[in-house]
């Protein structure tokens, strides 16, 4: 099913508002209504350099991925602002298939990087973002949506790395599992693992920083456990972050089950230019 679904997928830039109407329609099943992109917004970004993609199947929408041009003072970017896929056909790459276009146009329209926000928490994201796609993070936001009332950010502060993906990020190099210096120690408990201690003095040019691997199981269970892996990771990714690391990449960890582990390497020579 997942090989069929891909080699038969199409995935096009949408301009009419028919289309758009239809991204609408469904960016409402993905989420709802109210979150939804009214479509004379989408019109005025995909004229102005923006664009949204489509990806049909059986010439039905069943995702969609919403660019639109950001600018910090210095220097245009593209800004991944959501993508969502039908809940009938997740599971199935689409959303990296989506992600992967999203690259090739941005780089067709002259974009040297693009960048969006996810929780560090969340793995299956951070998968994704890092691993697959080969994205990196040098900035950490505390909080930077505020209290939201939803059921994966409720009771928590909306923590947020800030990825780059390069749109021609020469390929990184490997790293052993020698190499890497942990700044998080654990203790195993009733759901999972907690931090014992962190560690703010290396001075390594490769570390890993531990998280868990299901943390809205560990929220549902443990909101107090939940609230200080957020607390933790916080003060240790701010730190490194902040003095010259990059986050590059995300895996398994082989010691502690159940958590993984993102590596951070000191240097600017692991994005673009």
């Amino acid at each position: 099913m997942k090989h069929e679904i891909q080699t038969s997928l199409k995935v096009r830039k949408l301009h009419s508002v028919e289309d758009l109407e239809n991204v609408r329609r469904l960016e409402s099943l993905v989420w709802s209504f109210e979150d939804s992109v009214p479509v004379n917004q989408s019109v005025a970004v995909v004229k102005n350099g923006g664009f949204i993609l489509g990806a049909y199947y059986q010439e039905k929408l069943i995702g969609f991925q919403y660019s639109f041009p950001g600018f910090d003072g210095k220097k245009v970017y593209l800004v991944s602002h959501s993508l969502g896929i039908h809940p009938d056909f997740r599971k199935f790459g689409i959303g990296e298939m989506l992600k992967r276009a999203q690259k090739n146009t941005a780089g067709e329209m002259g974009y040297d990087v693009i960048t969006w926000t996810y929780d560090p928490l969340e793995t299956v994201n951070g998968n994704l973002n890092l691993h697959k796609l080969g994205a990196v993070v040098r900035t950490y936001i505390p909080n930077i949506y505020g209290e939201m009332s939803d059921q994966l950010n409720a009771g928590i502060a909306t923590d947020r790395f800030l990825v780059e993906w390069w749109i021609k990020l020469s390929k990184r190099k490997s790293v052993t599992w020698s190499d890497l210096h942990s700044a998080i120690d654990l203790k195993e408990c009733e759901h999972g693992w907690f931090v014992d201690k962190v560690d703010l003095s290396l001075t390594h040019n490769h570390i890993s920083v531990s998280v868990p691997g299901h943390f809205q199981e560990i929220k549902r269970a443990n909101l107090s456990l939940a609230l200080d892996w957020r607390k933790k990771t916080r003060e240790v990714f701010s730190h490194y972050l902040n003095h010259g690391w990059i986050v590059t990449d995300l895996v398994k960890d082989k010691e502690h089950h159940g958590q993984y582990l993102y590596l951070m390497e000191k240097g600017e020579h692991y994005y673009g230019n």
